[in-house]
Order: C-alpha cells, then structure tokens, then sequence
C-alpha cells in the first residue's frame, strides 16, 4: 500500500506539472513571437520554425519550474495520495483503489471498422470489419501489428464532410456487438477519431508589377477576388491505435486531468478499462493530403502497439495544449503552430538524443541571455548622461527598422498577439529617442495654427564632442555600399516577386532588404570606436549576453536543416561580434579614470575620491589658519618697527 501511494503522488505530479506546461503553452510564446517577427518572408520563416519551437519549449520548461514552486509554497506541495487537486471531481466517499481489469497475459480482440458518423459504432450486422486481429496478449512488447488496404474514396470526404475511426478491444471470444450473446459490456473499450482534418488554405491576388501577369492558376486568382481563404478537408493516411499498459491503483473521482477523460470505471469503482488510444502526433501536417473529385482511392495503413503510461501522460498534455489553442487563440493560431510542431517533431525524429538534450538546455539559457540582454540595455539607456562615442544615427535607425518590421506583419495578416508584440518592440526603440536627442514642442510656432511644431536638436555631449561628426562620415562611407545593394534588391524584387500592389512592394522590398543587408547597421559603432580609440562608453553587459546568444544561434545552425546559404547568414554576425572583441583588447579601458560619477574601475564607490577630497579640504584650512598667523605676526612686526611720536612739550602747548 505505501508503494502504491508513493507511485499515485510521482503520477499526479507528473501530471499536474504537463497540465501546467501546457496551459502556458498557449501564454507565453514571446521568443517564437520574436522569431517569427524576425523571420525571412520566405524562406527564412520556414527554417526558423523548429528553433523558435525548441526554445519555446525550453522556456516552457523554466515556466513550469518557476510555476512548481509558487504552487507548493502556497499549498504545501500537492497533497496526500488520495486526495483529488485536479478538476476530476470529488473522490467517491469510500471508494477503494481500483485495479486494471486486464491482467498481464491476458488476451484480447481488435476490431477497427470506418464509419461517416462520430457516435458509436453500431452497424456491425451491415458492415464488415476494415481490420480484424484475433489473439493479442495484453503486456506483450513485441506485438505490434501493422494492416494496410487500398479502399474507394468515402462519399462523406468528397462531400467535405468526415470520416471516423472506431476501435473496439474486448477479451478474446467476446464481441463488440451488444446484439451478440458474447458482448460484455463492462470489458468492451471503444474509442474513435477523425481520419480527416480541415485546414485553410489562403489566397492572395499578386502579380508581378512590370508585367501584370502572375504564376497562380486563374481559378486561385478568381477566389482571391472573392475570399481570403479556403477551408478544404485533408486526409492522413496512417494512424498508430495504442492499448497503454498500466496498473496504477487509480480511485475513483481522483485522477488527475487530462487522464480522468481516459480511464473509464466499471459503475463498482473496483475496476478500470485499460486506456485505449487513437495517436495521431506523429502524423505531420506536411503529409496530410487534400481531398477532391481527382482522388478516387486511399490507401490506409493502421498500426497497433503498446504504450507505457509515461508516453501517453505525454501525449495526452499535448491534447489537452492543442484544446486550450483551440480556445485562447482560434483557428488561426493553430494553424500558425502547424509548422513549428511539425520542425520540432522532425527535429526530435532526426537529432541525436545527446545532441538535442544539449539543445534543449542551450535553448533556456538562451531566453535567459536575452531577458538579460533586454534588461541591461534598458538600464542602459535610462541612467545615460553622456552621449560621447555612442552612434546616434543607429538609434535612428533601429526605430525605422522597426517600425517597417511592424508595417509588414500588418500587411500579411499575421496574428493579433505577435503584432502586440512587435509593437511593444517599436515603443521601446522609440522611448530612447528622447535620451539621445532634445525632442520639444513649439506651441508658439503651430502648423496651420493648431498643431505645435516639434523640434529635434542634438545633445550638447553628442555636438561637443568628435562623436557627431564621426556618425556623419561612418554613414557617409556606408551609404556608398548601402544604396547600391538598396537599388539593386529593388530591382530584383520589382523583376522576379509577385506583390499585390506598390505599397506591398515597398513594404517587401525594405523588409526584405533589412533582414538580409540590416547587420551592416553595426559598422558606425565600430567606426567611432576607431576614431576615438576606446570602447569604454559602450554597454558591454548587454552585448556580451546577445555575444553568447550569437554564438547559440550558430549552434542551432548545425543542429536545424536548413540551406546552406541561410547557415552560412548564421555566421554574419560573428564577424562584427568578433571585431568588437578585438577593439575592447586593442583599446583597453583607463580603471584609473573617474567618470562623471566619481567612480572608477580602481575605485568603484568613489572613497579614494572622497578620502582625497576631504584630505584636500584639511590641508586648505591648515594653509588658511598659517595664512591667518603670518598676516598677524607681520602687522605685530610693522608696530614694532614704527618710530614712536615725539611728545609735545609743556611750554608748546601753552603756546598753542
């Protein structure tokens, strides 16, 4: 009995900790919401689509380890066994612990039939079974079963309606049918599932803009006057049926979501069905295939294998994400997540075990980094007095690039929640505007006489200084590269890419251009570092957290598939990474020098500076009091020296 609560308190929290994993899956995705903000239009938004999937799982992770610990501090853990924490309802009073009421060894039937209809199967005098397999045993490892046939295309996929599969495992001799004499009803497990699957498909008017024609087919042209998009029915042809093993004493009323909706009790609460499952998780969306009048047969292929308990807890906590996706994000957000899962699932497939541990842990220290990076640079930019050796053109222009990244999503309809997030983004370039320029309101001068005039100068440490005019010539020397590649890329996408108008174009064509040309933005820093040999202005903790997550990146260069031309763009960054390395080592900093705080690298909380100026004080009042005694013993010495006055006789004054 103590064995058995000590098994029931390791499910329940297993349980409890993939519920909350998957509760704030659908939450907080802000590192995908990042990547897919960032991502190339087109290719590049494809292959980011697995690292942004293993870093939001990684951060999912810490989540849900941050999330264990305030739910046991303010509840003292989980409870005792027996005690329900879940939404399973209350524990039937009295109820004993239930047993498994398939023994290890025990045989049994599979029947597999197809039906137009999601209720229970019931035709089973009209219809034969798609498969039959006679004389499984329950426990055994190696009894995997794999039945394939080729059938006519069902009326009800062609008229866009669904086709269900029923699975029923009842002991061996007795019949699902509960006509038959030989139907147990309490022993009989059915469980079904769509074969199908509906998906949008979008359309959009594009031409290319010289020539006005289009690589689309007329029928895709003529929807896309009439509709954004299409909803069609998509077919898979595989499906894996899982029978779990498992022998946990589970009570009645007290097992833990999502598993209450997968063990049924018999109406006694002493025994419990063996859970059957219908998996599809494997099933990729790449792979699912349209369904039209063209398609006149299918091939379907069913496999049957056991299951251990800990892979279905899984499976089941990615039910329970994909139904809270359905509810808190739509339609649309499931279909956005469609890529990322089937890139996570290839890359689970594909990826040395070893390899895509490290990548997991990589991938939460990498969403560290940038928590920290993003608060460091804050910090930064909010206590900064002084501008000299900082690029303020580049500030400048981290708002354009900014603003364009958030025009473009707002043209290609992307969720409402990565727009928030992008937005937030532009916000925050544009709230260091005001510390790197003097940004006022002329309400004496107004524009047509109501609206105040704004007026932008530079600082006075940016203009005093030889900062100002090292910006001017690095972006002088850069536009001569900068403008070319600009004009050219125009070219290019106004020549070979199809947009749906001119202001879809200019969105495009600067999106694009930045995302492939934009790291070239980092040069003027290096160049006024090379003016002004030093790098002591520059804030070094925010770089180097985005210098390691850089170097993460490359790591996942090799780990996701992808072109090799977008590899090798991994690598870009690097070369400015590595140049700014080498400035801090050609350009060390004086730790000797004050700053304008009165700290320095020797003296961080400035008491050599203090103790020097009190010292200072010191001697100036001694220099003042031997100034005081020198000026008094000077006037003493001048009396002395003075001749005295002769004094006027008796007679004199008599005569006077």
């Amino acid at each position: 009995m103590e064995l058995w609560k000590g098994r029931a308190i390791c499910d329940r929290i297993a349980i409890k900790k993939a519920y909350v994993y998957r509760c704030q899956d659908t939450v907080v995705n802000l590192d995908r919401m990042a990547d897919v903000a960032a991502a190339a239009p087109a290719e590049g938004e494809q292959q980011g689509g697995a690292w942004a999937a293993i870093k939001g799982m990684a951060m999912r992770l810490f989540t849900i380890y941050c999330i264990s610990n305030v739910i046991k501090t303010f509840t003292g853990g989980f409870g005792p066994a027996g005690v329900a924490n879940s939404t399973a309802g209350a524990p039937v009073k009295g109820a004993i612990p239930a047993r498994n009421m398939f023994d290890l060894g025990t045989n049994f039937d599979l029947y597999v039939y197809l039906s137009p209809l999601e209720k229970r199967f019931d035709r089973f005098d009209e219809e034969q079974p798609f498969w039959l397999r006679k004389g499984l045993t329950y426990g055994d490892w190696d009894s995997e079963e794999t039945h394939s046939r080729v059938i006519p295309t069902p009326k009800s996929l062609l008229l866009n309606n669904s086709l269900y599969l029923h699975v029923f495992v009842v002991r061996e001799g007795a019949s699902p049918d509960p006509k038959n004499r030989a139907h147990v009803k309490r022993e009989t497990m059915h469980s079904a599932k769509a074969m199908n699957k509906y998906k949008k498909k979008f359309y959009k008017k594009t031409a290319n803009l010289l020539t006005g024609k289009s690589e689309q087919s007329e029928e895709d042209l003529a929807k896309a006057e009439v509709m954004t998009h299409e909803i069609l029915n998509f077919y898979h042809p595989n499906m894996t049926i899982n029978l779990i093993l498992d022998h946990t004493q589970w009570t009645k009323g007290s097992v833990p979501s999502p598993l209450d909706e997968a063990v049924h009790f018999d109406p006694a609460g002493v025994q419990y069905q063996p859970i059957l499952f219908l998996n599809s998780y494997w099933n990729l969306g790449s792979d699912y295939m349209p369904i039209n009048e063209t398609v006149k047969e299918l091939n379907i292929t069913f496999t049957y294998q056991p299951l251990s308990m800990f892979k279905f807890q899984l499976y089941a906590s990615q039910q329970m994400k994909n139904k809270w996706s359905s509810m808190m994000g739509g339609d649309l957000m499931q279909d956005d997540g469609d890529d990322d899962q089937d890139a996570l699932k290839q890359a689970l497939i594909e990826t040395n075990p070893i390899l895509l541990g490290i990548t997991v842990v990589v991938s939460l220290l990498h969403t560290v980094f940038e928590f920290l990076a993003f608060k460091n640079d804050i910090q930064f930019w909010k206590n900064k007095k002084n501008l000299e050796g900082l690029s303020v053109r580049s500030v400048v222009w981290g708002v354009f690039q900014s603003l364009i990244v958030f025009l473009y999503i707002c043209d290609n309809d992307t969720n409402f929640v990565i727009k928030v997030s992008v937005f937030i983004g532009l916000l925050i370039e544009c709230w260091k505007l005001p510390k790197c320029m003097n940004i006022e309101l002329d309400r004496e001068d107004k524009i047509l006489g109501i609206i105040p005039k704004v007026k932008i100068s530079d600082k006075g440490s940016y203009v005093e200084s030889d900062t100002k005019e090292y910006d001017k010539l690095a972006f002088k020397y850069l536009s001569w590269a900068l403008y070319p590649l600009l004009v050219g890329y125009a070219i290019y996408s106004l020549m070979y890419v199809e947009q749906k108008g001119w202001y879809s174009w200019v969105l495009n064509m600067l999106y694009g251009f930045l995302l492939t040309f934009g790291f070239i933005m980092m040069t003027p820093q290096l160049f006024i570092n090379y003016k002004l040999k030093s790098v002591a202005h520059l804030p070094w903790r925010m770089l180097t957290y985005k210098f390691i997550n850089t170097f993460i990146d490359d790591l996942f260069a090799f780990v996701i598939r992808m072109p090799t031309m977008y590899r090798i763009g991994c690598f870009r960054d690097d070369i400015i990474f590595l140049i700014y390395l080498y400035q801090k080592w050609a350009y060390p900093v004086d730790l000797s020098r004050t700053n304008e705080y009165g700290t320095s690298g020797v003296d961080p909380d400035g008491s050599a500076l203090i103790a020097a100026a009190q010292s200072e004080e010191t001697a100036a009042i001694e220099d003042k009091k031997e100034e005081e005694g020198t000026s008094e013993e000077k006037k003493t010495e001048k009396k002395e020296d003075q001749p005295p006055a002769k004094k006027k006789s008796a007679k004199a004054k008599k005569t006077d």
